[in-house]
């Protein structure tokens, strides 16, 4: 009798055991079939400067409450500080000098092509690739030649010089396009520009308490550009409020993770277009609303994060295999921690230049390579005649900056540049002709050499003709770099010729066709 007792228990036994399995099974098989939506909320030229980053002169509610459901990142880098060549990195996971994509603008004729290596795919077709729904409301800016519909499903807009842009896709369609991959472009920054800002913007910062960097002279004009970068991420706040309730109306945002970040910093001087902090520096939160909870919710990071390692944790984040050719990391691997994140600056526009930077956690190493070639060399805000910029160059004439902000106006430039980012946030005492640091400079040194060598960074190459053609077409006499001489007695008559690209108007494409 006892046996066969313990023959029913063992049968129970088994029994219970293999229900577990088979219970494992099936909720394994749920979480697998219903992987999370990953949506970017990318920024335009956006500083760190909302209230969960401790700026107290304006209020940033729903950006506030995104890092509250997520983790905020202190230490966020971007590979470039100006758009095309940090996007162009970001979509691929890859340093932009690593595939010859850095000048920015380019491939943006049929002559002038830039094709990536077959193996290499976007981060948007590898999650094509896997089953999701994939659109980008708003411009790619990417530079490298591509058919748009093998990255997103969606019609798009061209334009001749500033590339693709998709026609913004209805956010309560997402629920039956689940699971999705999506970017929704947002002007950040550039919230300046448009007609009705000043009606937009509810409670203007008050001018009189903006405390300017020491690198900024402290006169009205200059003040009047900080405000209104801090007034343009009110307005910035406001539409992440919008996008975040259309989530939750389409019923999709419950198995949504959120990333939040910018492309680069703020437009101002020694920021937008250098590698100085406030030119790499981005906001970065990552959100998670999924009932699964993959990340932890009002947390803080102080590591070291580059913008080409969003990819990657995307795809990681979605179960989906990381490529090896990608050079970024997945964020949330604590064991592959980053020691250092490289950004790079080449051709802005007509503006011909080549800087390098090594940002460690204590240190921020630059190269300039053209040290000929003053800081300020004219660029496009010099065209336009950009007030700030304007009045930065009319106080140096006058003598009327002090000995720490002329620095960004003398005629040439050290090679080397380090600095002890503990002591000095604003980088304004270059530590690398000081015995004290000569072990610190030198090890960033070989940081950089080595990358260099081994990336083989194709900045070290002249760009290709047709690139510099059309920048000297579009730009004419202001491209005066020597580099376009050759072009310039080449093709006499051509300067200036194809100005109308700057004021062309989109055309749309059906992306069906």
């Amino acid at each position: 009798m006892d046996e066969e007792l313990n023959r029913i228990l063992k049968g129970l036994v088994l029994l219970g055991l293999l229900l577990s399995c088979l219970c494992c099974k099936q909720s394994s098989d749920k979480m697998s079939n219903n992987p999370p939506n990953i949506l970017w909320i990318v920024l335009e030229d956006t500083a760190p400067l909302f209230g969960c980053y401790d700026e107290t002169l304006i209020k940033t509610p729903n950006v506030d409450d995104l890092a509250k459901q997520g983790v905020k990142y202190e230490n966020a880098f971007m590979p470039a500080p100006v758009c095309s060549p940090c996007r162009s990195s970001i979509i691929t996971g890859v340093m932009s000098t690593t595939l010859g994509m850095h000048n920015h603008h380019s491939a943006r004729t049929e002559e002038a092509a830039i094709y990536l290596p077959s193996h290499i795919k976007t981060i948007p077709e590898i999650f094509k690739q896997a089953g999701y729904f994939t659109f980008n409301n708003g411009k790619d800016d990417y530079n490298f030649t591509y058919d748009r519909i093998a990255l997103y499903e969606q019609d798009y807009k061209y334009h001749p010089l500033y590339g693709k842009s998709g026609v913004h896709l209805d956010l309560s369609s997402l629920k039956d396009n689940a699971p999705f991959f999506g970017q929704i472009q947002l002007s950040g920054g550039k919230e300046i520009f448009k007609s009705n800002f000043k009606d937009l913007v509810k409670t203007p910062v008050d001018r009189s308490l903006i405390k300017l960097p020491p690198y900024l002279p402290n006169h009205p004009v200059i003040i009047e550009e900080y405000a209104n970068h801090l007034d343009a991420i009110q307005v910035t706040d406001v539409r992440v409020g919008e996008i975040m309730q259309q989530l939750k109306e389409s019923g999709v945002l419950e198995n949504t993770i959120v990333f939040f970040f910018s492309d680069h910093g703020m437009r101002l001087t020694r920021n937008k277009q250098f590698l100085y902090e406030g030119g790499l520096k981005v906001p970065l939160i990552i959100s998670d609303f999924t009932n699964s909870k993959r990340i932890k919710s009002d947390a803080i990071e102080e590591g070291l994060v580059s913008g080409i390692d969003l990819g990657p944790t995307s795809l990681a984040l979605a179960d989906i295999a990381i490529p090896e050719y990608i050079e970024g990391r997945n964020i949330f691997d604590d064991t592959n921690e980053r020691e250092f994140v490289i950004s790079t600056r080449d051709r802005c526009d007509f503006t011909i230049d080549r800087i390098r930077s090594v940002r460690s956690a204590n240190f921020k190493y630059i190269r300039n390579f053209m040290t000929e070639r003053p800081y300020t060399q004219l660029t496009y805000m010099d065209v336009s005649e950009v007030p700030f910029v304007m009045t930065m160059k009319q106080l140096h004439q006058e003598n009327k900056l002090d000995s720490v902000q002329a620095l960004f106006f003398k005629d040439t430039r050290p090679k080397h540049e380090l600095y002890n980012l503990r002591e000095d946030p604003f980088e304004l005492y270059n530590l690398a002709n000081n015995a004290e640091y000569l072990d610190d400079l030198q090890e960033h040194i070989n940081i950089l050499d080595d990358w260099m060598k081994e990336t083989d960074d194709k900045g070290q190459y002249p760009e290709n003709e047709e690139n510099l053609k059309l920048m000297l077409g579009i730009w004419g006499d202001f491209a005066f770099n020597p580099e376009y001489d050759i072009l310039k007695e080449k093709y006499k008559g051509l300067a200036g010729s194809q100005i109308e690209l700057k004021n062309h108007k989109w055309k749309t494409v059906d992306s069906k066709n």
